[in-house]
Order: C-alpha cells, then sequence, then structure tokens
C-alpha cells in the first residue's frame, strides 16, 4: 500500500530532535522563580493560558515562548515583578535557542537509507530563523530536498505544500510525534501518515482521538519506516 509514495515529509522537534524536553525544564524553571506568588500547578495553568492567548499573534516556537513567560510573570505578580526576574527569562530563552541539537536516536540512519530512493522535506512549526539554525547544527540538511516551517499545521497548510511539490496527496507521507499537527490533517486531505510517539507531549498537541484510517500507522522507531514503504 506504500509503494505509491514518493514524498516523505518529517516533522522536526521530537521527531529529528529532542525538544519539548527543553520547554518543560524553562517551565518548571519559571515556575520556581514565581513559587512565592503561586503555586507550581497554577504557574503550569497560567503560563499555558497566556500561550495560548499569544498564540495567534506570536506563533509558535522560542521566541513567541519567551514572550510568554515575561508577560505571564508580569500578570501573576500584578506588575511587582522586578528587573533582574525579567533577565532571567530572557536568559532563559536565549539558553534554550543556543541549546545542543540532540537528534533522535537512529534518525540519521533512516534518513540516509530513505534519501536514496524518495525525496525527503522537513514540515515543521516554529520560528523560521530558530528552525533553520537547528537544522544546520543537526548535520541532517543535506538528506532534504525542501524545507518548510509552517504558521500552523491545518489540512490547508499540508494541501499547499502537496501541490507545491508537484505530487498527488496519496504520494505524500508524513512523519510525526502529534497526532494533531502531523496525523489528522494530512489524512483529511488523502495522505499518509506514521505517528511516533515522543515521550511528552505539549498539552495544546495532545488529542484523545484514536484513528483508524488505512493510510495511518503508530510506530516505535523511525527504522519502521523503511520496511514500510519498500513493500
Amino acid at each position: 500500500m506504500h509503494t505509491s509514495i514518493k514524498t516523505i515529509a518529517f516533522d522536526a522537534d521530537d521527531t529529528l530532535w529532542i525538544n519539548e524536553t527543553f520547554f518543560r525544564d524553562a517551565e518548571d524553571q519559571f515556575c520556581a522563580l514565581l513559587k512565592s506568588y503561586i503555586s507550581y500547578e497554577e504557574c503550569q495553568k497560567r503560563l499555558f493560558e497566556m500561550e495560548m492567548r499569544n498564540l495567534p499573534m506570536y506563533g509558535y516556537g522560542i521566541k513567541p515562548f519567551t514572550l510568554s513567560l515575561i508577560e505571564a510573570a508580569i500578570e501573576i505578580t500584578d506588575n511587582k515583578v522586578s528587573i533582574s526576574q525579567v533577565s532571567e527569562l530572557i536568559k532563559l530563552g536565549k539558553t534554550m535557542l543556543d541549546a545542543p541539537v540532540v537528534l533522535i536516536d537512529g534518525i540519521e540512519d533512516v534518513l540516509r537509507t530513505l534519501s536514496r530512493k524518495h525525496k525527503l522535506v522537513v514540515a515543521t512549526k516554529g520560528d523560521l530563523l530558530d528552525q533553520e539554525r537547528k537544522l544546520e547544527k543537526s548535520g541532517l540538511a543535506k538528506y532534504f530536498h525542501h524545507i518548510e516551517v509552517m504558521s500552523d499545521k491545518q489540512p490547508k497548510n499540508y494541501t499547499k505544500l502537496v501541490n507545491h511539490l508537484d505530487i498527488q496527496p496519496q504520494e505524500f507521507l508524513m512523519v510525526g510525534n502529534s497526532l494533531k499537527s502531523d496525523i489528522l490533517p494530512v489524512l483529511e486531505i488523502g495522505g499518509h501518515a506514521f505517528h511516533i510517539p515522543f515521550h511528552t507531549t505539549w498539552i495544546h498537541e495532545q488529542v484523545e482521538e484514536i484513528v483508524q484510517h488505512t493510510n495511518f500507522r503508530e510506530l516505535s522507531h523511525a527504522s519502521e519506516i523503511v520496511q514500510l514503504v519498500s513493500k
């Protein structure tokens, strides 16, 4: 069933390299900084609410997250957050931007093998500059024919990508860790989608839905892709 696939797209964060762990660590540090004002659980809740409020304006990525940290701190402390604390939050964001890129185990071997017979692309959300920087640091850029940093991952965004690649939806395979962003929209337009869960997922990307579709596969490791697309 997968022999018709011509192009394989990979999500970047938590599919090619580790990402969400850095956000959760930063969240822990943020809530520790404000522990005299608010409980950890309430802090998490208020920060997430701020991120959701800012999402339509700022989009996804570390820089929008850092702005949300600062805004949430101002709100939670009722404007009492100190300049030194704001500086700490800015430093936290910069540390995230400068963090080393840690590849998902075995992913480069998979890309090397797949690139011999398939056109590979990156289809990811986030800040363009940051994602380009991470791709360069990763050493994986040489395996990809095209890099698409998307403002969102809705069916219309994938349709635009498929049209740009000059293929039909049934010739397109998306690989990613988010059912909400990487899987369901692609299945909706008639493409193939392989889900490889990461051990932690941002609450905004979590869905309860059980996916049952002929074009869908749940994998435990990216190495399984090689066999599936070769059949």
